[in-house]
């Protein structure tokens, strides 16, 4: 794909619809693996139901104060807990039980597509049904099977069959913001999915004996922000955002393992990053852009496309960024 060779300094974008837009897509972060004192699950974690950081601030802003994280943030120490642990560890965690009170808060503000099992189910049943099921779908990604609703049914839903519409729609929204992994019906109508890493990637960051679990929602998390943020953004911006959703270099997370490990050398080596050094930095600072094989694989309106449907809008409503998309869409043809 055509694309600039002139290296560029990451700079923070300075047309004010650019920035507007951003900010569009922004809003309150949820935290990733932090331990839920009222709750006996070990490791809760959802990404945040959209994914930015804002270009004024430097960082994630909250979706209602509009206040962002302090870029002088000190790293405090994680609550994940310590040590990483194995696929089957986190089969007994609860990996989404915030996520089903994002999308609560969204239906409350005036969709219409709320399913009426919605209200009838108390909240902590919900979220219990959902967790469950996302255990499963793991399970069955990483046996690299096939799920059919018939399972679903009789393995996981059981007695809350009236409400599985809802309970299966959280779980595949889970799977889509946190693990980076698309559910894809095989057959119109046939009720049988298969798991497939989203976006068209290729690597999903497990180690190649099945260890551990998918590491694809990050990075698209990651590129994501790069794209909105001008193509190129600075490793302090990145550990901004990262900060904010409970990631901090050099804690160990129990999804992620070391995160800056997983991110300046794991993808970076993949080659999904370009890690490199601002030119004339005195002292050194470093930024990041998509690398090659983000590139190949996926593409901006993709990127843009899967950002919109997180927050139910459309990418046509961000004429910047969509026009940069479908730019790039024109030159690949």
């Amino acid at each position: 794909m055509p694309r600039p060779r002139k290296r560029r300094r990451c700079m923070t974008e300075e047309n004010p619809e650019a920035q507007s837009e951003t900010e569009g897509l922004t809003s309150a972060p949820v935290s990733i693996g932090e331990e839920d004192s009222s709750s006996s699950s070990t490791c809760s974690s959802s990404f945040p139901s959209s994914f930015s950081s804002s270009s004024s601030s430097s960082a994630v802003t909250s979706g209602t104060s509009g206040e962002g994280l302090a870029a002088s943030r000190e790293p405090v120490p994680s609550h994940s807990t310590p040590g990483a642990c194995s696929s089957s560890t986190v089969m007994t965690s609860s990996p989404c039980n915030q996520l089903s009170a994002v999308s609560e808060s969204e239906e409350s503000s005036g969709s219409s597509e709320a399913l009426p099992c919605d209200n009838s189910l108390p909240k902590g049943e919900l979220d219990v049904k959902v967790d469950e099921l996302v255990k499963y779908l793991l399970f069955k990604y990483l046996m690299k099977e096939p799920v059919t609703k018939a399972e679903m049914l009789s393995n996981v839903i059981k007695d809350y069959q009236d409400h599985f519409p809802v309970i299966f729609r959280e779980a595949s929204e889970c799977m889509q913001l946190v693990f980076g992994i698309d559910m894809k019906e095989v057959e119109p109508g046939g009720h049988t999915y298969s798991l497939v890493i989203a976006l068209e990637l290729t690597y999903d960051g497990m180690m190649t004996n099945a260890q551990g679990i998918p590491k694809t929602g990050l990075l698209i998390m990651i590129l994501g922000i790069i794209f909105m943020e001008g193509n190129c953004i600075s490793e302090a911006m990145i550990w901004d955002v990262l900060n904010n959703i409970g990631l901090y270099a050099g804690d160990e997370h129990f999804m992620y393992g070391e995160p800056r490990k997983l991110i300046t050398d794991d993808f970076v080596q993949e080659g999904y990053l370009e890690y490199r050094q601002v030119p004339d930095s005195d002292p050194p600072s470093y930024e990041f852009v998509w690398g090659p094989r983000a590139h190949a694989e996926t593409t901006k309106m993709k990127i843009l496309r899967f950002l919109t449907n997180i927050n139910g809008s459309d990418p046509t409503q961000y004429p910047v960024l969509y026009e940069e998309a479908l730019r790039e869409e024109e030159e690949r043809a």
